[in-house]
């Protein structure tokens, strides 16, 4: 239990630090400068299966299931990733990742729509405090792009969207504890908010004296390349923070030379840079496309940080990868890379306190224990992980199912 001093007495009377918070929660109509900011391009996205699909060529009988899911969990496609789709390919692995589909309506054991539980651990709006030295917020509810395999597809953003007097609250609950030495901007993007806004929060942090690092997870300088630009570099370049960036990636077709240039441009800016993906059936469960993507990854200065195991999402489960496929993955790519490019395959498991390795066991092993069921989540194995269980008379397979299997059983 934290023992929080009443707000009170932390705040901060310097009436600089007050207009610097007025003008950052001022800005966040600020207007596009140019055709190809960043800003006109997260408004001009693809917000329409048919537009999508007929953007790439492809068939209208797509178009049914595209829209079922789309209801579900709308569809968002900036143009810079969508260049990078290969046309009349349905299998496209970046396509696979924000391609609607009428799997998602099914509604499966086991598959839920908090899978980590994080509203047991929000004690503020915006602020998730599950690990005892680090905490998350919430900077953003908005991304750039929709994915379609995301753990937070159902999240109530609408009531973690910190206001200003809010956001003091989370200031004053991080100084509060003096445990907390890192600080994860997170959403959504927390890089959909204004770069005012953002250079005011690390600002604040920064002046918190026990906070040593500032840990940003976001996917927009991969969709968005252009995200990473003077201001951005700007508020990064002037915190006394440490700074971690966390790029999401899960193929090597999403690094593209202009991907490339802002990993350099952040490196040059004194950024960690690291990656972290998913497994995901259909997209990068084999060998071949996670050696390239490592590969691809570290001539564009990232480092391979985390590979999450999948987490039983609802309406996601088309992409599931057991553990023990993902375990096997690993094994096998331990004679393709060198240690300092292997992900470490890791789940989240509700409740626990770090996130949860997984590997084979040791071959001289001489037994398993039992596998157990998860209490958490009834229908997932806590041993293998989720596993899908289809509808009475549905013959599809999670092992083989694909997005032509999809559209033939539709």
């Amino acid at each position: 239990m934290i023992t929080r001093t009443p707000a009170s007495l932390h705040t901060i009377p310097h009436t600089s630090h007050e207009s610097r918070a007025s003008e950052a929660f001022s800005s966040a109509a600020e207007a596009p400068s140019a055709p190809n900011d960043w800003r006109a391009q997260l408004r001009d996205v693809i917000r329409s299966p048919q537009a999508l699909l007929e953007r790439l060529g492809l068939e209208r009988e797509w178009l049914p299931g595209a829209r079922d899911g789309h209801e579900l969990f709308a569809i968002r496609v900036p143009e810079a990733y969508a260049s990078r789709i290969r046309a009349n390919d349905p299998d496209d692995p970046l396509l696979r990742q924000v391609l609607p589909l009428d799997a998602e309506t099914d509604v499966l054991d086991g598959y839920v729509t908090d899978p980590l539980e994080e509203a047991e651990h929000t004690p503020l709006p915006g602020l998730i405090h599950k690990y005892t030295n680090r905490v998350l917020l919430m900077a953003s509810g908005g991304c750039a792009i929709n994915c379609r395999y995301c753990f937070r597809r159902h999240f109530p953003y609408d009531d973690h969207q910190p206001s200003r007097a809010q956001w003091q609250d989370i200031l004053d609950y991080l100084r509060a504890d003096e445990r907390i030495h890192e600080v994860i901007l997170s959403g959504g993007d927390p890089l959909v908010s204004p770069d005012k806004r953002l250079a005011w929060l690390v600002e604040s942090l920064g002046e918190i004296p026990h906070l040593k690092r500032l840990r940003i997870h976001t996917r927009l300088p991969v969709v968005i390349p252009d995200r990473v630009n003077d201001e951005l570099l700007g508020w990064l370049g002037a915190t006394r923070l440490q700074k971690v960036l966390v790029i999401h990636t899960n193929h090597a077709n999403e690094l593209d030379d202009a991907v490339a240039a802002a990993m350099t441009r952040l490196k040059s800016a004194g950024v960690t840079l690291l990656n972290q993906g998913v497994i995901l059936r259909g997209v990068n469960d084999s060998v071949e496309v996670q050696t390239a993507l490592a590969e691809r990854l570290f001539e564009c200065g990232v480092l391979p940080y985390y590979l999450h195991a999948f987490d039983p999402v609802q309406g996601a489960a088309h992409f599931a990868v057991s553990d023990e496929e993902a375990c096997n993955l690993m094994e096998a790519l331990l004679e393709h890379l060198p240690g300092f490019l292997m992900p470490r395959l890791v789940r989240e498991v509700p409740g626990r306190r770090s996130k949860t390795p997984l590997s084979k066991p040791p071959l001289s092993k001489p037994t398993l224990s039992k596998p157990t069921m998860s209490k958490t989540h009834p229908g997932v194995d806590a041993a293998t992980g989720p596993s899908a269980s289809y509808p009475a008379g549905d013959e599809r397979e999670p092992s083989s199912l694909n997005l032509t299997g999809i559209i033939a059983s539709a």
